[in-house]
């Protein structure tokens, strides 16, 4: 079962297991809306809170991949955002943990979705692995209190691994087309100081590290689910420029966009150089492991 199943994520996941012979159910406000899904997968209707007749399709089923909650860009914070991102994430995961504790034959592992900003915007270059603390600041906070929501499973005998998800580079949707804008009229630069981390995946290996994840035994907890070569934004940007044969110097002041989208601007200005040593630990190997590699794969 897979939450969040018609997003970025969600759908190419959803496409890579049922290639592998798993009948995946997908949870969605709106089944009846969901395109792309492949021979094998289907859409139930829940509403991301409560518990209903959905959660009949948790008994027996192997896994649980719970990605859901609402984009935290696109707009500014206001309050009710804030509020928005935050509850959407812990209704959801909420109601994963009452279809648990309320079926027969439990799923034997939860894999709950985080992110990077787990460990809040950090200055230095040091590396940031999976047994470094939690930050303080608003997603931090949120990304800390999503995790501790679903730990009740743990007591179920579920084995579960939190997703600390960095920045999935994709060409369907996400972060990369609004990054490459910009560079496509020929005004792309570095954002800021252009010395903040940026800890990126690509889609590919975020989908095959969620499987590898699913299927490990072994694994259990925190997984950073980043690239083994973190870059800066200006690296970034200077890869992003080659890869689309544009210009990469038009440099965006931080004044400028703290002004228009203000406290959300922290997630384009700041950043931390979180690395996968837990993924490592347990083998997984990269289909993408540098920036180059992956950017000349998305954009052919």
């Amino acid at each position: 079962m897979v939450t969040g199943g018609s997003g970025l994520i969600g759908l190419a996941l959803t496409r890579e297991l049922a290639s592998a012979g798993f009948e995946v159910v997908v949870l969605s406000r709106a089944p009846g809306e969901v395109d792309g899904l492949p021979v094998g997968a289907r859409a139930v209707g829940w509403d991301g809170a409560s518990v209903g007749e959905w959660a009949t399709e948790v008994d027996g089923a192997f896994g649980v991949v719970n990605l859901a909650g609402s984009s935290i860009a696109g707009g500014r914070w206001t309050s009710e955002r804030k509020r928005r991102i935050r509850e959407s994430r812990l209704a959801a995961t909420r109601a994963v943990m009452g279809a648990f504790g309320s079926v027969a034959v439990r799923p034997r592992v939860l894999l709950q979705a985080s992110a990077v900003g787990f460990y809040g915007p950090r200055d230095g270059d040091e590396p940031v692995t999976e047994a470094d603390g939690v930050g303080q600041d608003f997603l931090a906070q949120v990304c800390a209190d999503w995790e501790v929501a679903s730990k009740g499973v743990e007591a179920l005998g579920v084995r579960r691994c939190l997703m600390r998800i960095g920045v999935v580079l994709s060409t369907k949707g996400g972060a990369l087309p609004e990054m490459a804008r910009p560079f496509k009229l020929f005004a792309g630069g570095p954002v800021g100081s252009g010395r903040q981390w940026i800890p990126w995946i690509h889609l590919r290996d975020t989908v095959r590290a969620i499987r590898f994840l699913l299927e490990t035994e072994a694994a259990a907890g925190p997984f950073n689910l980043t690239a083994p070569e973190p870059v800066t934004n200006e690296e970034l940007s200077r890869a992003l420029g080659q890869a689309l044969e544009r210009p990469s110097f038009f440099r965006a002041p931080a004044f400028a966009l703290e002004l228009f989208l203000g406290e959300m601007a922290t997630i384009v200005l700041t950043g931390q150089r979180a690395v996968p040593e837990r993924l490592r630990e347990l083998g997984f190997s990269f289909e993408f492991p540098d920036l180059r590699g992956a950017l000349a794969d998305l954009y052919g």
